[in-house]
């Protein structure tokens, strides 16, 4: 491996930092992005019990918002629940755009990586060349081995740049899906949680009104 870096000149170099980088990117997304992570199961029900049961106070909305990205929506919905559903959703909506942010983590990073590591390729395949055509300036073209390290040069750090990037590409493009899908997942978890609570409390209120 070390002769191949040696091979390839010194844009090896960076291109294999690249690809230290998209691995430590990826494997923290790939444990990041889990759906028991972003969307627990029965969490909402969880919430819904609380509020039946009159146990829902500020230390469990804050417990909510601190254990996952769709906890933190829930709790943003839940502070305002004595207010209309629109008040409720706004909240929802300004809480979803955060947690967004933070699924997207490290994915501009890739994505540069994915961008950089065929032009540091391109870069070592230009400056084999020039390495060549000086070679053949210098001395001529009679003898090819003269002319190998060059050639070496050029081909290995275009191979190695696209094997960084394509990879890369394809996981970022993976990965934008999958908070696509969890952002669409916590929506509809957080709108049920919101649509469930007023029409429980639209029923308890006329039932109210008739004891009184």
């Amino acid at each position: 491996m070390l002769e191949i870096m040696k091979a390839g000149g010194l844009l090896m170099w960076p291109i294999l930092l690249c690809s230290i980088i998209s691995m430590a990117i990826i494997a923290e997304r790939f444990w990041s992005l889990q759906s028991k992570r972003i969307t627990p199961k029965n969490l909402v029900a969880q919430v819904y019990q609380w509020v039946r049961s009159g146990t829902l106070n500020a230390e469990r909305i804050q417990e909510l918002r601190r254990g996952s990205p769709l906890g933190k929506l829930l709790a943003a919905g839940l502070v305002n629940y004595q207010h209309d559903r629109e008040v409720m959703k706004e909240s929802i909506e300004e809480a979803g755009r955060q947690v967004v942010h933070e699924l997207e983590r490290f994915l501009n990073t890739l994505g540069t990586i994915a961008s950089v590591s065929p032009l540091l390729g391109l870069l070592g395949t230009v400056q084999g060349m020039i390495q060549v055509f000086s070679v053949i300036t210098a001395q001529g073209n009679r003898d090819p081995s003269i002319l190998s390290g060059g050639i070496s040069t050029a081909l290995l750090t275009t191979a190695f740049g696209l094997t960084v990037a394509i990879p890369t590409l394809v996981f970022h493009r993976y990965f934008q899906g999958r908070v696509d899908e969890l952002v669409i997942a916590m929506e509809q978890e957080a709108l049920k949680l919101v649509e469930v609570l007023h029409g429980q409390r639209e029923q308890d209120l006329p039932a109210a009104g008739r004891k009184k």
